[in-house]
C-alpha cells in the first residue's frame, strides 16, 4: 500500500478532528511509559508481527525494531516506543511547511520523535531521524499539551515534522 493509499484508508473524513480519549483500551507496554500498542500491525507466526504503517511494510521477529528504530516487537505484540515522547518542539512561520499557503502569516506549533522510515542521505536531521529512542533526550509531551502548548503560543497549526511523522502516527493522531 502506498503512502497516498494508507492516508486516504486512515483519514475517511478528514484527519484533523479526532475524538478525546483516544488511549481508552490501548495498551501500555509495562517497563516504559512511552511505548502503546501500534494500531496498525499484522500478527504472524512465531511471534513476528508485520508493521503496517508505511509502506516497508517490516517483518520484525520477536525483541526486534522496525527499520525506523522506534517501533518494537514484544512477544508478539508491536509497540511504538516514542508516545507522548517528543525529541524537539518549535513554533515556526507556517511559511516553512509544505501548506505555507494554508493561513498564511500565522505560525505552528512544530513537533517530532525520534526515528524515521526514509534513509535520506540529505536529510538536515539526520540526528532525529537516523537515531534510537534510547539515545536522544526528549521531552514529555502528550497529545493533550501538544494541544495545550499550540494554544498557548497562539499557533492555530500544528506541525508533525523534522522527521517523518508516520512512524509516530499513533501519538499524531491523539492530538486532540
Amino acid at each position: 500500500m502506498h503512502r497516498r493509499e494508507f492516508i486516504k484508508t486512515v483519514c475517511t473524513g478528514g484527519c484533523g478532528v479526532v475524538a478525546s480519549g483516544m488511549m481508552a483500551g490501548r495498551t501500555l507496554a509495562k517497563d516504559n511509559p512511552y511505548e502503546v500498542e501500534a494500531r496498525y500491525y499484522e500478527k504472524l507466526d512465531g511471534n513476528r508481527v508485520r508493521c503496517q504503517v508505511c509502506p516497508r511494510r517490516c517483518v520484525v521477529a520477536d525483541g526486534g525494531k522496525g527499520f525506523c528504530r522506534v517501533r518494537r516487537n514484544r512477544e508478539g505484540k508491536y509497540y511504538s516506543t516514542v508516545y507522548g515522547r517528543a525529541c524537539t518542539y518549535h513554533v515556526d512561520p507556517i511559511e516553512k511547511k509544505p501548506l505555507f499557503h494554508f493561513l498564511p502569516g500565522t505560525t505552528a506549533f512544530s513537533i517530532a520523535t525520534v526515528g524515521c522510515n526514509l534513509d535520506c542521505k540529505f536529510c538536515q536531521n539526520w540526528e532525529i531521524s537516523q537515531e534510537h529512542p534510547e539515545n536522544v533526550d526528549a521531552y514529555e509531551l502528550k497529545p493533550a499539551k501538544i494541544v495545550e502548548a499550540a494554544k498557548q503560543f497562539e499557533a492555530p497549526t500544528i506541525a508533525y515534522t523534522y522527521t517523518e511523522p508516520i512512524v509516530f502516527f499513533e501519538y499524531a493522531l491523539d492530538c486532540v
